[in-house]
């Protein structure tokens, strides 16, 4: 069975500062805010909805990132084929708010210090991901 997630590396700058938002899973985990496709989205579509769902903030993707896949084993599904799509995403609006019921917080970090959670703390397979998203932002870790 195949399942595929979508979700995002979510960039503002304020006050001609760039900052990137991480999130802390519900394990306590640094992580990226993604989630599961619904029937009759698009890849894209989905990857803007969970990060609204997630951390309140409406955004635009600039580009695509890479991807992670695995395998894992569900105890009725079976043995489960994973993808998750990872994109650059600007946040144009909305209201920075973690959706408690799936994450515990949403925080806003520079680069540098999204950087050092994100390898201290993080998922191994997101540090290509957020390393992908700092080149496309110019920032080199």
């Amino acid at each position: 069975m195949l399942e595929i997630s979508a979700g995002g590396v979510v960039y503002q700058r304020l006050n001609n500062e760039l900052q990137v938002q991480l999130i802390q899973d519900r394990y306590g985990k640094i992580s990226l805010p993604k989630g599961k496709m619904e029937a009759g989205e698009t890849i894209e579509e989905t990857a803007l909805r969970e990060i609204v769902e997630e951390t309140g903030l409406i955004g635009k993707i600039i580009a695509p990132i890479d991807q992670i896949k695995y395998r894992y084993h569900h105890d009725t599904k079976g043995t489960v084929d994973k993808e998750v799509h990872y994109y650059l995403v600007e946040a144009i609006g909305g209201e920075l708010q973690a959706q408690v019921e799936e994450i515990r917080g949403v925080e806003w970090f520079a680069p540098e210090e999204a950087w050092r959670r994100q390898t201290q703390s993080g998922y191994d397979n997101n540090d290509r991901i957020l390393a992908g998203a700092l080149k496309l932002l110019g920032v080199q870790v």
